[in-house]
Order: structure tokens, then C-alpha cells, then sequence
């Protein structure tokens, strides 16, 4: 009775793995620039999650439509100069369209942390200081190497909000003078197209007109 593996047999088994890790281990590495992709996709989704949840109408307060839920990009020296962004409702004082550490959302996973990847103002907010109490991964720049990002097609400029129904708007809420006045509406009536880079490829992210449903449309 054969009772060990000869060396040829243990040669051929050998080289075998060695073929097998070779095709398979390359398809299994990370990509950055997908990586802060599906993670801009789910903050994205969860920002609309947040205005669906948290509710900003009151019909006491004439200024609450500028108070919605928002994804804002920065490229800002408290962002270490590289693209990062910060999801915030306008709440406080006049809502100036800018956010303080009380107005950001904290961390599901950590709610002692600001979801915010760098923001001017407070330390707390600024990821070059040792203060900083906020989520590297939001720094796209610093944690997946995305140079530059755009927003094009139904949308523009550096910010996506939601509305209490969930449905996708652009622009700074802080300067509107109606909810949906003529003039002022808001709404993304187009794909809005998030377009992120790390100078070699591009990944754009798809936010569609008034469901607001949001996804990845092309790597390239």
C-alpha cells in the first residue's frame, strides 16, 4: 500500500497552486479609485437616507427648506488641498451653507466621529490637525488617490442635496429664496453625473431625476 507522495507528485501539486494563485490573485486586488467609488455611492445613498429620515419641514420656520440634507465636495486646505467631502444639514443660526462640527452626521459606526473628510473652519474638521475628529476615507485624495472630481449633466458646481421626499437637487441651499419657487427650483431634472479621477481613469456616479437613485455608470 502506497503510503506518501512521491516527489514528482509533490512537484506537479506544487505547480499547479502555483498557476491557479497566479490567475486568481490578480482579480482579487483593490482598485482605489473603485473603492472610493462604491464608498462616494453609499454616502450618497445615505445622505438621501438622512433627508428621508430627519425630516427638515416646519411650518414655523420660513427658512427651512436651506436646512436639507447635502453631500458637499471640498478641495480645501483643511482637506489637505486634495478632493474630500462632507455630508451636513445647513441647521444652525442662518444656515450660511457652510458646516459646523454640530450640523455634520456623525459616523453610524462611530458616532463620536464627523463624517467629513477635511472642512475650513473649526479644528476638529480639519484633517491636517491633530484635532481632527473626522473620517480619513472621506478624504478621497489622502485614503484612494483621486486627483479632481465634477459634477455635470443635470447638476453642477460642488454640492447634491435631497428634499424631504428624496429626491435630488443641486446647488447651494443657503441662497435660495423658496422651496421650489420659480427662479429658485432646484430639482435635478437630468442625470446628474459625479465624476471622480485619479488622473489616469475616471469613475462617474449617475444620481437620477426624482427618485434620486444613484449608481455607477462608468470606470474607464
Amino acid at each position: 500500500m502506497k503510503k506518501a507522495f512521491s516527489m514528482l507528485e509533490l512537484v506537479f501539486v506544487i505547480v499547479v497552486i502555483g498557476i491557479l494563485a497566479a490567475t486568481i490573485i490578480p482579480r482579487t486586488q483593490t482598485n482605489p479609485l473603485q473603492e472610493a467609488g462604491i464608498q462616494l455611492l453609499s454616502h450618497i445613498r445615505y445622505t438621501q437616507h438622512l433627508a428621508l429620515l430627519d425630516n427638515q419641514y416646519k411650518a414655523d420656520d420660513s427658512n427651512w427648506y436651506k436646512k436639507r440634507w447635502q453631500l458637499v465636495f471640498s478641495s480645501a486646505a483643511a482637506a489637505n488641498n486634495v478632493p474630500a467631502y462632507t455630508i451636513f444639514a445647513d441647521t444652525a443660526g442662518d444656515s450660511t451653507g457652510d458646516a459646523n462640527p454640530s450640523e455634520i452626521a456623525k459616523n453610524p459606526e462611530n458616532t463620536t466621529q464627523y463624517m467629513t473628510g477635511g472642512y475650513p473652519g473649526a479644528n476638529s474638521l480639519n484633517i491636517t490637525h491633530v484635532d481632527f475628529n473626522g473620517m480619513k476615507k472621506l478624504n478621497l485624495g489622502m485614503s484612494y488617490g483621486v486627483t479632481d472630481y465634477s459634477l455635470s449633466g443635470g447638476c453642477s458646481n460642488s454640492r447634491i442635496a435631497f428634499d424631504n421626499m428624496g429626491r435630488p437637487m443641486q446647488g447651494d441651499q443657503s441662497t435660495m429664496n423658496g422651496a421650489y419657487f420659480a427662479g429658485t427650483q432646484r430639482l435635478i431634472t437630468s442625470d446628474c453625473n459625479v465624476t471622480i479621477t485619479d488622473g489616469t481613469n475616471n469613475l462617474v456616479i449617475t444620481i437620477r431625476p426624482e427618485t434620486g437613485y444613484a449608481s455607477i455608470v462608468q470606470y474607464k
